[in-house]
Formats: structure tokens, C-alpha cells, sequence
């Protein structure tokens, strides 16, 4: 009941009577609850209203209090499941395709997908490869001393310098990336020299990477994190999201995350921190952000790829290890600090026309001192460890202007787009270095102190080795017609690379290179019906040739950039909830070599070399049932060595690229337990070569990863607690082979986190 019926003093008696004339003389004005616990207005002089007995009152006032406890409880539930539903594992088609701009997938001939950031959360993903793990179409390995990522991607390597955020090349931390910073990690497959521009690396042949970061969300965030690793790594993430001021037009974000302690490979540790900021503003003609990040990455202790390049053909395989052995030394570490970030500008002129403006910038300082082991014997595991301290800066800008218009000519629509883009680049470098390794065995490792006396530079003061500049025009027209049934791309970009290299330490000019290339593109999608698209593209990779070294007989020949040209056909399902496409493409890649000139017995170094790489790209992504998610895929790769120095090579497999590669990640909502989901997932490797001539191979090696994530309420706070398992069983396997350098896969590595938005 109300107090108004209980109160005794003469102001709340006049006041009772005073409603219930109101009540008499205005039936409907006065509602029941101000006088008596009913939700039904009186419409009866109070003389004619039945009073309710002491027991109707009771029987009353318990089903209100039943009514509001089912109230609560609803929406308690309602919480849960909004709290759930966030924190779904979400894959979508479509992203930011440079040139062309934010495109949905079906709508494009080209092969994008975009892993969110609730899926981050949810893995506890501390590095970009733990992110791109979920994809059937990349593969992550290590290269040369250091700790640093590298992907594969239809067989060809994507550098980590090659990595784009917002679509600009030159502004990602280099070795290893922090994936808490960003809202999704957009993955393209197969070769955008149009799409974006030449990647400074000169990788990205076979796709690239590119990273949005996190903004102020349409609803306020203020999440808390905490987590663990094992065998002894916390750490934690906070991440703070406002929306204010007149329509909300003004957005603030800002991240913060950590983790330090041992990792699951014996001696091994991580000290990550990770800092994002980032400030939007709009209204109905123009949009602006900006985010500005420091990034901060040690390992200690870690443990490095393998060098095999020097073992005899007919070695085998070696043996592989306990998944978390160490074979690296206890002095080796790496010292990664970076800070970037990246500006924002589009302006609409009118309904037609848009003009946008991207600007990047990167520092970056890394440091380190690396035990690299160089196998000699596959069978006993015998080798020599050699010692190289490092110290290495970058400074990077970049930026892309344009305009997009969109005009009707007859029954065609036309999206014009056309800019330009330009990269500097400039690194600092000094090493120091052992010139006689010591002797070691993966199986049986043993420490030494490194005696590294040839030095290059001053590890205090590096000196420049680099200086790049990329500079591009692009044009293109996507045509749409048959009631925009029908799309057709075509376009060009014009790019020009100019590097300098710099002997170490004096700075003297080794070479300079000064080349450009057209890159085209041609593409086209069919709908024949809504939700299906069929598409067809010709598209190019770009990269720098060679300035020929002065031991060849053509010394100080510059050659124009290398040009990959790849096809790729496909189709696409896209209903919104789920999603899936095939592909099939071919592309070929020249590259460098060296060949005897005549019977004179020096070499020319020429760019007749070629490799081939054929496939067919399968994926899912999507809600197959009622709470039961899916997403993963299969890839076939035909990685062939077409053309080779003497034809020695000719038609034999390239080294460390899979056959397969398939990845299957389950979600699944318990029905009968509110908040809780259980997820598994399967990553597969077919074989891959480990030598030119393919005398032998890594086998191929599945892994499998289970966890489960449940979200209850404390104080009407949505809290996730998470659990997973990587690697249940133990497995032991070779990961990869890039190149020359064997990779270990990952130990059994058990993950848990609470999460409480606040």
C-alpha cells in the first residue's frame, strides 16, 4: 500500500480526501494505486466501492509482489542475454578495401572477411597471429632470429610491416601487434597493388591484413578485465567508451591493457602493455577521427625459429620436440616500443560527392639481443648457436587523399574514385655480432655467454640504412546496372618506389633504386538472385625489382618492380545471419635468381624466376542453428616452382606451403542455462615441404582448443567469466616451415578471464 493510505496527520487525511473528491467528480483522474493497492482506476463514487477484506488485501498485495519478482527476474534475464548476445563470436563479410571504400562483401569480387573484437576478447588473443588463427586461409610462422610474426596467405608472405591500419601502410608496430587496441581485423585475400598500393615490405602477394581500431560505440562501454595464462601470466584490460554533446556527435574511446609472467614454453616471458586513445566527431556532412596508441612488447628468454637451410637433402625431417621445449638461451630478449596513430577526415558535397583525407604516423624503437640455432643434423639434433644484438628505429608517415562521386549516366550508375597516396620511410640500424657460433642441440640445449665482437654501427646511436618513398595516383569506375544486378570494375594505379640503402655505420650510399609500374584491375559480380553474387577478378601484387649487386656481371642494373598477376573466381552467400563463398584463383609471382652467364664463369642476376600458386578457398561464417554458430573453412594450395635457376627446381613443390589448411570454430548457446556457451575449435595443417627438392616434409598436424563462457548478473552487472584450453591435447608438431626456419607449434596453454561491464 501507499504511505498516503497509513498517514494520520491532518495533511495527509485532507489529502486523501481531497483525491477522493477528485475521484468522485472526475472518475479516471485519480488511479487506484494513490489510495489502494490496484493497478484499475476508480470509477465509482467511493460510497458505492466494495471495501476489500484484510485477506483480499493480502492475496493482493502477494500477487503484486509476485508480478514484480517475475518482473525483475525478466528483466535480469533480458541482461543476461543482451550481455550474452555481445559477446558473440562474430565474423562478417566485407571491410575496407582501400580505394573502393567500406563495401559489404557480396558486393565486391574480391574476398574479405572481419573478425570482431568480442572474439578477441573472448580468445585472450595477445598477438595478432592468435586473432588471425581463426582463419582458414592464413597461416602464421616466424622468420629469421627474432620473435617476430609473419603470415602466409595463399602461400605468399605477408611481412608485419606490410600490415595496414585504417587502410594506411607504414603506420603498424613491425614485429608483433597488441590485438586489444582494435574494434576488427579485416583480412583480404589475394593481391591489392590497386586496392592499396604497393606494400613498403614488398609482400602482401597474396593478401593483407588490415586493422580498425577501436571508437566510441553507439552505447556507453566501462569494462573491466582480468586474465590469466598459464604457466604464470596475468593481466588485464580496461576499456572506457562516452557518446556526448549535441547528438551525441562527439565519441571517446579509450584501452588499456597488460600481461606479464611466464609462458607456457619453459623460461620463456612476455611483458606486453598496450595504450589506445581516440576522439570522433560528426554531423550531417562531416566525419572526423583520430586515435593515437603506444604499444609495448618484451620477450625474455623466447624461443626462436629454427635454421635448417644448411641440412644435406637427404635429411629427414627432425624429430619434433615436447611442445614446451626451449631451446633459446636465457639472455636472449626483445625490446619492441611503438607509437602511432592515425587522422581521419570525410566530408559529403551534397548527396554525390565525398572527399576524404587519411593521415599515419609511426616511432618506432626496438632493441634486442637473439640466439638464432642453425641445425646441421636433423637426426641428432646437433647444431650451432650464434648471437646478433640489434638495435632498430622507424619513423613512417603516410597518407591517402580522394574523391568519390557518384553519378548517373542513362541507365548506369557510376561510383567514381580517385586520389593518390604517398609512404616515407626512414629506419636507423646498428648490430653486433658473433662470427663463430657455439655448439648446440635442440634436444639437449645448453647456455653460453654470447661473444658477439663484429659490430655494424653503434648500437647506441643507429645510424640510417633506409629511406623509402612511395608515391600513387588511382582511378577507377565501378559501374552498376540491370537494376543493380550487375557490377563492373575497372581502374589503374599508378605507383612509383624510390629506396635508398646506407652502408652501416658510415652512412655512404650502397644503392639507389627509382622505378614505377601500372597496376590494373578488372572486376565483375553477377547477381542472379538477391543474397547470391558470382564474381570474377584480374588483379596485380607490386613490389620493388632489384638494383644488382656489384658481384654479378649486369652490377648496378636497376629492374622494374616485380608484378604478380593474379585470377580469381567465386561465389557468395550472404543472408545476414550466415554467410558463404568459394573461391578458385591462380597467381603467379616472378622473383630473383641467379644464373651463369655463358661459359665465362661469373653469374647474371636476372628476374626469370617464377611461382605459381593455385587454390580453391572455402569458407562459413554465421548462425547455422538456432544458438549454434559456425565459422571456419578449408583451403587447397598448389604451390609449384615454375621456373628455376638451370630448371633444377621446375615443377616441385615450395618449401613450407600447406597442401590445406582447414579451421572450424564452434559456438554453442545452452538453452537450458542462461548465459552459457560452449566453444570448440579445430585447426588443420596439411604437409609442407621442407626442402627445394622435396626430398622431405613436416607431416601434417591438427590441434584442437575447447573453452566454455558464462555470463550471470552481480548487482545487475553483466560479468562474463571465461575458460579455455588450446592445444588439449599436448600435441607436439612443426608448426611451419618458412623459407629456412622451422617453427615450433604452440604447448597446451589453459586460459581464464573475468569481464564485469559496469
Amino acid at each position: 500500500m501507499s504511505f498516503r493510505v497509513f498517514c494520520l496527520n491532518t495533511l495527509c487525511v485532507s489529502s486523501l480526501l481531497a483525491g477522493i473528491a477528485e475521484g468522485v467528480f472526475f472518475p479516471g483522474y485519480v488511479q487506484a494505486e494513490d489510495i489502494k493497492p490496484s493497478h484499475k482506476p476508480v470509477h465509482a463514487p467511493l460510497s458505492d466501492t466494495k471495501q476489500p477484506s484484510a485477506g483480499q488485501t493480502k492475496k493482493t498485495i502477494q500477487g503484486q509482489n509476485k508480478q514484480t519478482t517475475d518482473t525483475v527476474a525478466a528483466k535480469q534475464e533480458d541482461l543476461v542475454v543482451k550481455a550474452s548476445r555481445s559477446n558473440r563470436m562474430y565474423v562478417t563479410n566485407g571491410g575496407d578495401l582501400g580505394v573502393l571504400g567500406h563495401k559489404k562483401g557480396l558486393d565486391v569480387p574480391f574476398n574479405i572477411r572481419s573478425y570482431n573484437s568480442s572474439l578477441i576478447l573472448n580468445q585472450q588473443s595477445q598477438t595478432l597471429g592468435d586473432v588471425l588463427l581463426n582463419d582458414p586461409t592464413v597461416r602464421t610462422t616466424m622468420g629469421y632470429g627474432n620473435y617476430a610474426q609473419l603470415f602466409q596467405i595463399r602461400g605468399f608472405t605477408l611481412y608485419g610491416d606490410d600490415i595496414a591500419i585504417d587502410g594506411l601502410y607504414g603506420v603498424t608496430p613491425r614485429q608483433l601487434v597488441s590485438p586489444q587496441l582494435y574494434d576488427s581485423v579485416q583480412v583480404l585475400n589475394g593481391a591489392s597493388a590497386f586496392l592499396n598500393g604497393a606494400a613498403p615490405g614488398g609482400s602482401a602477394i597474396g593478401g593483407n591484413v588490415n586493422l580498425i581500431p577501436k571508437r566510441a560505440a553507439s552505447t556507453d562501454i566501462t569494462r573491466v578485465t582480468g586474465d590469466y595464462t598459464s604457466s604464470g601470466q596475468g593481466g588485464g584490460a580496461f576499456d572506457l567508451s562516452r557518446r556526448f554533446g549535441k547528438d551525441r556527435a562527439y565519441g571517446f574511446r579509450f584501452n588499456a591493457a597488460g600481461m606479464d609472467g611466464e609462458t607456457p614454453i619453459k623460461g620463456e616471458r612476455h611483458d606486453d602493455i598496450a595504450l589506445g586513445g581516440s576522439f570522433d566527431w560528426h554531423n550531417d556532412d562531416t566525419r572526423i577521427n583520430m586515435n593515437m596508441n603506444y604499444q609495448k612488447q618484451q620477450v625474455f628468454g623466447g624461443r626462436s625459429a629454427i635454421i635448417v637451410s644448411s641440412l644435406a637433402t637427404d635429411m629427414p625431417t627432425p624429430k619434433a620436440t615436447s611442445p614446451s621445449k626451449n631451446w633459446g638461451q636465457r639472455w636472449a630478449y626483445t625490446d619492441l616500443s611503438y607509437l602511432f596513430g592515425t587522422l581521419n577526415i570525410e566530408h559529403d558535397f551534397g548527396e554525390h560527392i565525398t572527399t576524404y583525407a587519411k593521415f599515419g604516423a609511426q616511432s618506432g624503437n626496438e632493441m634486442g639481443n637473439y640466439a638464432t640455432t642453425t641445425l646441421s643434423n636433423s637426426r641428432t639434433g646437433d647444431g650451432s648457436v650464434g648471437a646478433m644484438a640489434d638495435a632498430y628505429n622507424v619513423m613512417n608517415e603516410a597518407t591517402q587523399a580522394g574523391v568519390r562521386a557518384h553519378v548517373n549516366t542513362g541507365f548506369i550508375k557510376h561510383e567514381i574514385n580517385a586520389g593518390g597516396s604517398a609512404i616515407w620511410e626512414e629506419s636507423d640500424a646498428a648490430y653486433a655480432m658473433s662470427l663463430v657460433g657455439e655448439s648446440g642441440n635442440i634436444y639437449h640445449p645448453t647456455q653460453f655467454t654470447p661473444n658477439e665482437t663484429f659490430a655494424g654501427g653503434n648500437l647506441r646511436n643507429p645510424g640510417r640504412v633506409s629511406w623509402n618513398k612511395l608515391y600513387s595516383l588511382f582511378l577507377s569506375d565501378t559501374m552498376t546496372f540491370w537494376h543493380d544486378r550487375i557490377a563492373l570494375t575497372g581502374g589503374f594505379r599508378y605507383q612509383d618506389i624510390l629506396s635508398d640503402s646506407y652502408n652501416y655505420g658510415s652512412g655512404s650510399l650502397l644503392s639507389h633504386y627509382n622505378a614505377s609500374a601500372f597496376s590494373p584491375v578488372i572486376g565483375l559480380v553477377v547477381h542472379p538472385v538477391k543474397n547470391v553474387a558470382l564474381y570474377f577478378n584480374r588483379i596485380q601484387g607490386l613490389s620493388a625489382g632489384t638494383t644488382v649487386g656489384s658481384t654479378y656481371v649486369n652490377a648496378g642494373q636497376t629492374f622494374a618492380p616485380y608484378q604478380s598477376t593474379q585470377y580469381e573466381v567465386g561465389a557468395k552467400y550472404d543472408v545476414g545471419r550466415f554467410s558463404a563463398g568459394v573461391a578458385f584463383f591462380q597467381t603467379s609471382m616472378p622473383y630473383g635468381m641467379t644464373e651463369p652467364y655463358g661459359d665465362t664463369g661469373e653469374s647474371i642476376y636476372t628476374q626469370s624466376g617464377k611461382q605459381r600458386n593455385r587454390g580453391m578457398e572455402l569458407t562459413f561464417n554465421g548462425e547455422i542453428l538456432r544458438g549454434l554458430r559456425f565459422n571456419g573453412g578449408l583451403t587447397l594450395i598448389d604451390a609449384k616452382q615454375v621456373h628455376t635457376a638451370g630448371g633444377e627446381y621446375n615443377g616441385k613443390t615450395v618449401i613450407g606451403v600447406p597442401n590445406y589448411t582447414i579451421n572450424g570454430n564452434l559456438e554453442y548457446d545452452v538453452p537450458f542455462v542462461k548465459g552459457l556457451t560452449l566453444v570448440g575449435r579445430v585447426v588443420s595443417t596439411g604437409k609442407q615441404q621442407f626442402n627445394n627438392v622435396n626430398s622431405a616434409h613436416l607431416p601434417a598436424w591438427s590441434r584442437f582448443d575447447l573453452g566454455a563462457r558464462y555470463t550471470f548478473l552481480v548487482h545487475n552487472k553483466p560479468l562474463t567469466a571465461r575458460f579455455e584450453v588450446d592445444n588439449v591435447g599436448n600435441q607436439r608438431y612443426w608448426a611451419s616451415v618458412y623459407q629456412s626456419d622451422l617453427v615450433m607449434g604452440d604447448p597446451q596453454t589453459f586460459k581464464f578471464s573475468v569481464s564485469a561491464d559496469l
